[in-house]
């Protein structure tokens, strides 16, 4: 008697797939290395075949009666759950056998005669296999009970699949956001799915919302190169990671999107989203192209990116933080809307305004012709044309200003900085920051209104709104309804009529602005405290309004016509007009004209006359061409009134200084200038216009002196760490050439460096301790071989671009150059002239002609005539309308005949 045949060892899994009433793929856990799949077809049964989708060498084909059924009955039962299998039979990756549920054979369910039981399988009948006996009882069980597929209409269980979406778009605006519920049929990717969409049976590629994991390679021959071969396994370890919480499983599916004909949407499962798991594991990143088509949930992407870059997991192993910024919170009044996403803010305790920008958006801006790109660059040409204002002649710029200015000018905003962006070589550093005022963020409303567009950036960069998802939803459904920037009708046209300085046009308006009497106005711009540019909106038109009734005394910083230490500036005063007009809506009346277009009235703000609140403040005089106004009593009373309270100009106003005013005029005008020219080297320029110089006479003595002190270092070299630095201390200091030379401390830093300046050639730096030395006594009793000048007769411009541009050209045109000096006024630091002694060109003068700086209005009468060239070459740059005279005079009306002198 033969022994009998070995029985099998059961071996266990988990249900990954069913693929159909009598297949399923089990992933086993083998005691040694990774998972392993198996495709298991059950034993001496056969099941309804299901659809195939159309191949290149096949067609479509339809469902066998009730094998979706077949198939549906076994998911709902074994997907995800442990089962033995016991094989009986193996070819290539496939086994066949039998499926028992649970971990005991001897009380499982054997799934083969639960599908026969059901109906849902038909038997082989071979005769050849004992087992089969028992399925056939039992299938004949399953016939005499109508079960299954053995009951009912078989035309009535065969699906109506639908392959394809016509127009993948039209259909996700018809399900409108409607949770769908869906089958996953397969895994592309850890963020792509091949579903079901129920009832209907569309078969979809599904992209998931707001993410993308890396793509599992392509084995075909013609496929690109993989760009995810850096990424190692983790393509196929995301795929994994979908699969054991998905395949196979019900979900419910919102649909908000397409890429190509795909479609893109949401999948919600009990179990918790999938999308969020994701990205906490590290396997996916966001994607901003799709994230702004959600409904709801972006900011538990965005949180759970945040904590996987966090813990560098997977993908973000090596990633480095883009923004390292520190933001801050605080309120602040916006006192200008400089355009669609730049404001000025004045914060509580400070002097001065600071500037912001709207993170993460692009106002609309002018575009560029491809000539004047390939003009800029080129060298700077002649001065041609006056340019249009890009204000009102670019598309929906005005409307942006517009929108901010009503909505922002004069109240307090809550703003929260994101991030700052560097400064590059066209612009300085921007601190963005995302503004709030009554819980709305100004950049979104301004992006969903139209006036403004989101911008892209890399998806590792992290330099972006802390809002950046709501900006780019607004911006999707801007886009939607057809707003702004997004219309497809013509922009609206601007056409304004600039009267400002034009005499011919200013005096034609003239008469209507008369009889209008108080006419509505917006102030654009605030030159000084009683000039002011403003737009008509009524009439489109631009023109300067200077205020009648007041004058004023133009004061230097520090200085005072009747006292010296008089505590208030020109600056100051046109702060105060500023701070009240800015972009405020005012009322003006207009009485009559200056002999160049610029009109002369009166301007209420908050139903408050300017001229009388410049006088009530001390910040002006009552002029006596305001005796026959009708406000010349309001005018007086509020003058009276600063000078009780000794205000402003009355604050020590004495009637005796006038008298020594006058006579020290007197004792200038018998005074000459004195031209005392001495050959200079300038070794350095600072931002202020001040330079260092060393006199050519006295180099051969600082050479000696270098190297001097060169020899004393070499011969004994200094101690690290002996010397210790205060700050006056003339000392040694190793510069980046890794020679000594005396140096002044400036200040020293808790961090322990110091900042120095070199006393022989006025350049500064900042730099360790221990790059510092105790200078021997023998060569600190000589005196500094670099003397600190000022430029005198020059104003640098108060738009920063054009400054910074002076500036440049300023230390192009000195630095290291042998020039003639000569002190004009003895001060701290003196104010000197400097001249090229080969071409005689007064460098001053020349930046002056050349549109970048000022001229100096200055009273010395020993130096009128000097006074007189300068404003004589500026007059000719303004003539030209060379850079700072690019768009016009920028420059204050002192005409005493309109009330605006002394």
């Amino acid at each position: 008697m033969s022994a009998p045949a070995p029985q099998p060892t059961p071996k266990c899994g988990i249900v990954k797939q069913v693929l159909s009433g009598d297949s399923v793929v089990i992933r086993g856990f083998p005691r040694n290395g990774p998972p392993a799949e198996k495709t298991v077809i059950f034993s001496h049964v056969l099941a309804p075949k299901l659809a195939r989708r159309a191949t290149g060498n096949a067609s479509d084909t339809k469902d066998e009666p009730y094998a979706w059924e077949a198939r549906e009955f076994l998911r709902k039962k074994l997907v995800g759950e442990q089962v033995l299998f016991v094989s009986e039979q193996a070819s290539n990756n496939r086994d066949y056998g039998v499926i028992y549920l649970g971990k005991d054979i001897q009380k499982g369910e054997n799934i083969t005669e639960t599908m026969v039981s059901e109906g849902w399988v038909s038997v082989r009948r071979d005769g050849r296999a004992p087992e089969t006996a028992r399925l056939a009882e039992l299938e004949d069980a399953a016939k005499a009970a109508n079960k299954g597929k053995w009951g009912g209409n078989p035309s009535e269980h065969v699906r109506d699949i639908k392959w394809n979406i016509e127009n993948p778009r039209a259909f996700v605006d018809k399900m409108g956001g409607k949770q769908i519920k869906a089958i996953v049929e397969n895994v592309r990717d850890g963020s792509t799915l091949h579903v079901f969409l129920l009832p209907e049976f569309y078969r979809v590629t599904l992209m998931i919302s707001g993410i993308r994991a890396p793509a599992v390679p392509r084995l075909d021959d013609n496929s690109k190169p993989d760009q995810n071969a850096n990424l190692g396994t983790l393509p196929d370890e995301a795929k994994y990671f979908v699969e054991c919480r998905l395949l196979n499983r019900d979900v419910d599916v919102v649909l908000e999107s397409t890429n190509n004909n795909n479609l893109v949407g949401t999948i919600h499962h009990e179990k918790g989203d999938i999308a969020v798991e994701l990205l906490k594991a590290g396997f996916a990143r966001c994607v901003d192209w799709s994230i702004a088509h959600m409904k709801s949930g972006a900011d538990k992407l965005r949180s759970a990116e945040r904590e996987a870059k966090e813990k560098r997991l997977r993908i973000w192993k090596d990633w480095t933080p883009t923004n390292t910024h520190v933001g801050k919170e605080y309120t602040a009044t916006v006192v200008e809307v400089i355009n669609g996403d730049a404001l000025m803010v004045k914060i509580s305790g400070q002097s001065q305004p600071k500037k912001i920008f709207l993170s993460s958006i692009r106002p609309p801006r002018e575009q560029k012709s491809n000539e004047e790109k390939t003009a800029d660059e080129k060298p700077a040409a002649q001065p041609g044309p006056r340019k249009g204002r890009p204000l009102y002649d670019v598309p929906y710029m005005f409307e942006a200003r517009e929108f901010l200015r009503k909505k922002l000018i004069g109240k307090r905003v809550n703003i929260a900085e994101d991030y700052v962006q560097p400064a590059n070589q066209k612009f300085g550093e921007k601190v963005c920051c995302t503004v709030t005022i009554g819980g709305v963020n100004v950049a979104e409303a301004l992006v969903s209104k139209g006036l403004a567009t989101v911008l892209r950036y890399r998806q590792d960069d992290d330099q972006r709104s802390s809002h950046y998802d709501e900006l780019l939803a607004a911006e999707t459904k801007a886009s939607k309804s057809g707003h702004g920037l997004h219309s497809k009708n013509e922009p609206p046209v601007h056409r304004v009529v600039d009267v400002s300085g034009d005499q011919a046009k200013a005096k034609q308006f003239l008469p209507f602005l008369q009889r209008a009497g108080r006419t509505e106005a917006i102030t654009e711009f605030v030159t000084s405290r009683s000039r002011l540019r403003l737009y008509l909106p009524k009439d489109s038109r631009l023109i300067t309004l200077l205020l009648a009734g007041i004058s004023y005394n133009k004061t230097k910083q520090g200085q005072s016509p009747y006292n010296e230490g008089e505590p208030f500036t020109d600056e100051e005063a046109t702060n105060f007009t500023r701070e009240k007009c800015m972009q405020r809506e005012v009322q003006i009346n207009v009485e009559s004209m200056d002999r160049v277009g610029n009109y002369i009235g009166w301007l209420w703000v908050d139903g408050m006359n300017l001229s009388v609140l410049l006088v009530e403040e001390g910040l002006a005089k009552v002029h006596p061409s305001a005796e026959w106004s009708e406000h010349h009593r309001a005018l007086k009373s509020a003058e009276d009134s600063a000078k009780a309270r000794k205000i402003g100009v009355w604050q020590n106003y004495k009637e005796e200084d006038e008298l020594e005013v006058k006579e020290k005029k007197d004792e200038e005008r018998n005074v000459e200038r004195q031209v005392n020219q001495i050959r200079v080297v300038v070794t350095e320029t600072t931002p202020e216009l001040h330079f260092y110089a060393q006199s050519v006479d006295q180099g051969p003595k600082l050479e000696s002196l270098m190297a001097k002190i060169r020899q004393e270092f070499q011969a004994n070299p200094p101690l690290p760490g002996a010397f210790q630095p205060k700050k006056g201390d003339i000392c040694a200091a190793k510069f980046v050439d890794n020679e000594w030379y005396r140096a002044k401390v400036e200040k020293v830093e808790k961090s322990g460096n110091v900042s120095v300046r070199y006393i022989d050639y006025g350049n500064r730096e900042t730099l360790p301790a221990s790059r510092c030395a105790q200078l021997p006594s023998a060569f600190t009793s000589e005196k500094d071989y670099a003397s600190e000048y000022q430029l005198f007769g020059v104003v640098l411009p108060k738009d920063a671009d054009y400054s910074e541009e002076a500036l440049i050209t300023f230390k192009e045109d000195v630095l290291d150059r042998t020039l003639l000096l000569n002190v004009e006024v003895i001060g701290s630091p003196p104010l000197a002239t400097l001249v090229d002694p080969t071409t005689k060109v007064d460098i001053g003068k020349s930046l002056i002609e050349d549109g970048l700086l000022l001229a100096e209005k200055r009273k010395e009468r020993r130096l009128a005539s000097l006074v007189a060239e300068y404003k004589e070459a500026q007059a000719v740059a303004a003539k030209n309308h060379v850079k700072i005279w690019e768009y016009g005079d920028i420059t204050e009306d002192e005409a005493k005949e309109f009330g605006l002198g002394p």
